[in-house]
């Protein structure tokens, strides 16, 4: 089992400054815990994400960390020019001595995609050349493509990433019909879900994957997202759990609320802090508490990898910090 970290760097009620500066400083609990990654939601028009150009932030990560994985979780392929982000994959892994996380998708949200006047009967195969067009960048010296959207000629391809022939792909899902994909592909991959929908992915996944001729000891991530807040005790974790995660979800619901959109498991999600503990999403506690809830959770599930959504709503430096420490030094050792 390994551990990492999914973050919107939702609004916290800070100054976008503080925020920024608070939120640098939990990244480094994260590292000193013992996390190995560090992944990053990308959002726009939203407090649901303050971090709408995922590589600024993740420079600054690169900068403060020195062991850490990073990256987006997802880059929104549609809003990007293919050769502009080529070269800002291959700035962000020498930056960070070749630590970067590459996650790849095409934009769940009409609302965001709508500023930036992406045309969702085409977005699909948008998403799809650009994914093509990228990937062909980052592992050529030159570039020649010519497509429905893009047509490159012979462009040198300056700026390499320093992990060959790419970082790390992954891509997040709750559709059961990427499973299949991911696993061809060879896709660390990671879903919100939970219960038998969660264990019906990675169960897809491993199948789909052995199928295919993977070996299962180099079997990519497998993972499932959690949020997760530990403390001294059941009572101080739940105390810290409850309010911040209802800042969180109101942040999470606002543009669909605002838009009038109708997302499924926008609609289904949990309304507290209860409520998606209940669902078996999330949980507050004492170390042995949270260590129970994984050990359980991932025999069910039969994941490899913990996502834990640590810091959200108006989470403390402070509190998130003792979290990660807890987590680090006394759940973490249980998966050993």
């Amino acid at each position: 089992m390994q551990f990492g970290i999914f973050d919107h760097v939702d609004d916290s009620g800070l100054s976008l400054p503080d925020h920024y500066a608070a939120r640098l400083q939990m990244v480094q609990a994260f590292e000193e815990a013992g996390f190995s990654r560090y992944h990053v939601a990308e959002h726009h028009g939203t407090p649901l994400g303050h971090a709408p150009s995922p590589g600024v932030y993740l420079s600054a990560i690169a900068q403060r960390t020195s062991t850490i994985r990073f990256g987006p979780l997802v880059y929104l392929l549609p809003l990007y020019h293919p050769l502009r982000l080529i070269e800002e994959v291959g700035m962000l892994d020498a930056m960070s001595g070749g630590r970067l996380e590459l996650g790849y998708g095409r934009g769940i949200s009409p609302v965001e995609m709508g500023f930036y006047g992406v045309d969702m009967g085409e977005q699909q195969d948008l998403s799809a050349e650009s994914f093509e067009v990228l990937i062909k960048g980052l592992t050529s010296e030159r570039l020649d493509h010519k497509g429905r959207f893009f047509t490159f000629d012979d462009v040198p391809m300056t700026v390499r990433p320093q992990q060959r022939p790419h970082p790390p792909l992954w891509y997040g899902t709750n559709s059961a019909g990427s499973v299949e994909r991911c696993a061809k592909d060879r896709l660390n991959m990671v879903t919100l879900l939970a219960g038998e929908p969660m264990r019906a992915m990675v169960q897809g996944y491993r199948q789909a994957y052995e199928a295919d001729g993977g070996d299962p000891a180099d079997m990519p991530l497998v993972g499932a997202g959690r949020h997760i807040v530990v403390a001294d005790s059941d009572e101080e974790a739940l105390a810290i759990a409850r309010p911040a995660f209802a800042r969180w979800r109101a942040s999470f619901v606002y543009l669909w609320e605002a838009r009038g959109g109708n997302n499924p498991f926008v609609a289904k999600f949990p309304k507290d802090w209860d409520a998606v503990e209940a669902a078996g999403s999330a949980c507050a506690g004492s170390p042995e508490k949270v260590r129970d809830f994984l050990l359980k959770d991932a025999e069910f599930g039969g994941y490899n990898y913990c996502l834990a959504q640590m810091a959200f709503g108006d989470m403390s430096v402070e509190q998130v910090r003792r979290s990660a420490q807890l987590f680090g030094s006394e759940v973490m050792p249980a998966f050993s």
